[in-house]
């Protein structure tokens, strides 16, 4: 989770020679340099490209910028008026410094390391498009929700031809998994859930290359899982409020689970970090089908050696298990 993050002081360092966050991300020289830096210090199993998730809405021409202390704001919010002037982007032709991020950084790996790439859900774009930014209570993009369903299901349909267009572009540029992730999927009731945002990762599934396999991550949507398994991922990811065994019951081999321990243990000490990694590690069981990772981002002031102790600590299990 947000695996090239700024957590590392040479992150920091790589961000002010860029200036901004968004020429970061849409330099691809800078891109490959961010997206290799953890790979440098930890024996991690993939590489995640480095981008962000407002890709999609930012070349749709809403003005995006990203302010210090603040997060990502859009000096064109959209209103309910304006969704049918909204156009679908090129995924070459509006997003195609990704692609160019993705192609450097496959040749940097030379197949050493899988790649994955990502995007957006629906639901989650269309939060910050409508609310302008990040958003404490959503009222305005449920307003849409709830008031005026026709023009919300409107958005969200153009956004998960947008999304699946975005992704089907990163995989022909060479990237070996995507991931979708639905940051505020947990701010929907689990009926809205469904109606909102679960149709469009299915609609997405459906129109996504096979040629790589897909994660879903639905933050707060443990409600639903049962329902996330029929839209046909190849695995889906977990926030840390749901216990793995538990949700191993409920996928029953279906598809692959990802995740979950709490990031708030990332700032603790190296014997909390070792204890707690263990009980994710217990609590799935050992076999196939686990990719071990965050139930959500790191946070900018985790300690980087604290990183290599999860890391260290994952391998040195997996690897007691193989030889027991």
């Amino acid at each position: 989770m947000r695996q090239a993050g700024r957590y590392l002081p040479e992150y920091r360092e790589t961000r002010a020679k860029a200036g901004d966050f968004l020429t970061l991300c849409k330099t691809p020289e800078l891109a490959l340099e961010v997206t290799l830096q953890p790979l440098a210090r930890f024996d991690l199993d993939a590489a995640i490209l480095f981008s962000d998730i407002l890709t999609i809405p930012d070349a749709m021409g809403l003005g995006l910028r990203l302010d210090e202390g603040i997060g990502p704001q859009f000096n064109h919010p959209v209103k309910s008026g304006d969704i049918a002037g909204l156009e679908r982007p090129d995924p070459l032709r509006d997003t195609g410094y990704v692609m160019a991020a993705i192609r450097q950084i496959k040749s940097e790996l030379a197949d050493k390391l899988p790649l994955i790439g990502f995007a957006g859900s629906p639901w989650t774009l269309a939060t910050y498009m409508v609310e302008g930014g990040s958003s404490r209570d959503f009222t305005k993009i449920k307003a849409l929700a709830y008031q005026s369903p026709e023009a919300a299901h409107q958005l969200l349909s153009l956004l998960a031809s947008a999304v699946s267009d975005y992704l089907n572009a990163q995989v022909d540029a060479g990237v070996d998994a995507v991931m979708i992730f639905d940051s505020w999927a947990g701010v929907l009731s689990p009926d809205a859930y469904k109606e909102f945002s679960l149709q469009y990762l299915a609609q997405i599934i459906d129109d996504l290359s096979d040629a790589v396999p897909n994660i879903v991550f639905c933050k707060g949507a443990n409600h639903s899982i049962a329902e996330q398994v029929k839209i046909g991922p190849s695995a889906l990811g977990l926030d840390w409020t749901i216990e793995l065994g538990v949700a191993r019951r409920l996928v029953d081999g279906r598809v692959a689970l990802q995740g979950n321990l709490d990031p708030a243990i990332m700032l603790t000490d190296s014997a909390t970090i070792e204890r707690e990694t263990q009980r994710v590690l217990q609590s799935y069981g050992g076999g196939a089908g686990h990719i071990f990772n965050l139930g959500h981002g790191i946070t900018p002031n985790v300690p980087p050696e604290n990183v290599k102790t999860l890391v260290d600590c994952v391998h040195r299990y997996e690897t007691g298990k193989s030889n027991s």
